[in-house]
């Protein structure tokens, strides 16, 4: 038998004030982790040095999820030193949601990984609803897409270095007219024969290629170095929207950062309610409220080489039929294929399937307001609409299906989601249409430089 703790010397010798310390101490921590912002990792997150939560409570695979700060916080920490004068500018940006929400947060990312003290609000190219192709028409501001409160807050939050611009004409001391250097970060690293599409392999070594750009023509041109008075205006070349090897920065980074551009508030609140009348629907089609998400991407401006109508359509309702919904919910800016489809669903699997324009024809005062939105606008009630469907079919590579797939996503784990695995069966929440055998030629690199 070993001693009694009585006579033990040392900590034992007095085990209740210790043990009472402890208990007052254990108390203290969990009454302050229950408040949103004294916990280290979030609510329902766990300290990613140990594992996944056993649970989460935060589901980001919604349309308005929190913006969780802690892992971008974590990256501009680690970031470069910040310099007074370098200032990015993201609006070299153009197409629907998919391409524009990526380019912004990819150049953001860079300019973090610069050292970037200032950023101009991004705005965003508009594209011609008459010629879908024509997509660098003049430009809207922030909020055409996105909440810019909350982009502003959710930045400040994470990256207090950063100060945001309204415009090019509200950073101090440039120069008039306003002119931005252009680059394009992928070049400055060798990328040995590489296909221009690739995502840049030198992400890890930017901050210095950077710099060594900075100081190379500051040398070359007789500039002074940047600062505050004299400031360096950087503008990304089109078309690095696909650029940055997102899972660098860790499964926790990649799955919240997309966070920082949330819809604009109208948009989320007519999405919704769209998405509460799809429910409406799919009960009055079948008794159960369950429904599927169909992107159908056949449009005017679809590459020739993606799948074609009879691809998309067949796969979709043979997956969907298996799956025995009764209701499906169509997303596409195609009214003639619309038809094709919803009539093929019917006659072939007894399957309701319903567009926006004609779910909201009984709600006069929102089918208004869907309609006071430009096209692209439009589609993003189908991207919210899609988010809250029981199964999503779409296609690859449209970087609106896989938008949404990849945000749908995230409810599987949380803040530490794996990447979602290319091709086969997809995730038990998603399927996509679409060939997986080259790299390139079938633009699987956008599964690894997506931001969900």
């Amino acid at each position: 038998m070993g001693r009694p703790l009585t006579n033990t010397p040392g900590f034992l010798a007095r085990p209740r004030g210790v043990l009472l310390t402890v208990c007052l101490i254990s108390l203290a921590t969990i009454w302050l982790c229950r408040l949103p912002k004294m916990c280290l990792y979030g609510e329902g997150s766990a300290d990613p040095r140990v594992g996944p939560p056993a649970h989460q409570t935060v589901d980001l695979s919604k349309a308005d999820a929190p913006f969780i700060s802690w892992p971008l916080e974590r990256v501009c920490k680690e970031s470069t030193t910040w310099t007074p004068g370098v200032v990015f500018v993201c609006d070299n940006n153009s197409g629907g949601i998919g391409n524009i929400r990526n380019y912004i947060l990819t150049c953001v990312r860079y300019a973090i990984d610069a050292g970037a003290t200032g950023i101009v609000l991004p705005q965003i190219r508009t594209r011609s609803e008459k010629d879908l192709a024509n997509i660098m028409l003049e430009y809207q501001g922030f909020d055409y897409f996105f909440d810019e409160d909350h982009f502003r807050r959710s930045l400040q939050t994470a990256c207090p270095q950063i100060t945001l611009y309204d415009s090019t004409d509200d950073i101090p001391n440039a120069p008039v007219p306003y002119r931005a250097e252009k680059i394009t970060p992928r070049n400055f690293g060798r990328r040995g024969g590489c296909d221009k599409r690739e995502l840049n392999k030198h992400t890890g070594r930017f901050d210095k290629q950077f710099w060594n750009y900075i100081r190379n023509s500051t040398e070359q041109f007789k500039l002074p170095p940047p600062s505050f008075e004299t400031p360096r205006i950087i503008r990304f070349t089109w078309g690095v929207q696909w650029d940055w090897p997102v899972f660098r920065d860790g499964p926790e980074f990649v799955a919240s950062y997309g966070g920082l551009l949330r819809f604009r508030q109208d948009i989320l609140d007519l999405g919704h309610r769209a998405a509460g009348y799809m429910r409406k629907f799919s009960a009055d089609h079948g008794g159960s409220r369950a429904f599927a998400g169909l992107h159908l991407r056949t449009e005017s401006d679809a590459l020739s080489r993606w799948p074609k109508f009879d691809d998309q359509t067949g796969a979709y309702l043979e997956r969907a039929g298996a799956m025995d919904f009764k209701a499906a919910y169509l997303a596409t800016g195609n009214k003639t294929e619309a038809r094709k489809l919803t009539t093929a669903a019917l006659q072939e699997y007894g399957m309701a399937v319903i567009t926006k324009h004609d779910l909201l024809a009984d709600y006069p005062s929102d089918l208004a307001a869907l309609e006071a939105l430009t096209w692209d606008q439009q589609a993003l009630i189908d991207f919210i609409v899609l988010l809250e469907c029981d199964y999503f079919l779409g296609v690859s590579p449209s970087s609106f299906s896989m938008n949404v797939a990849g945000k749908r996503h995230l409810k599987a784990e949380g803040l530490y989601t794996r990447p979602w695995r290319i091709g086969g069966d997809g995730d038990g929440r998603s399927w996509l249409v679409g060939s997986y055998e080259n790299y390139w030629e079938d633009w699987l690199f956008m599964f690894e430089s997506l931001w969900p």
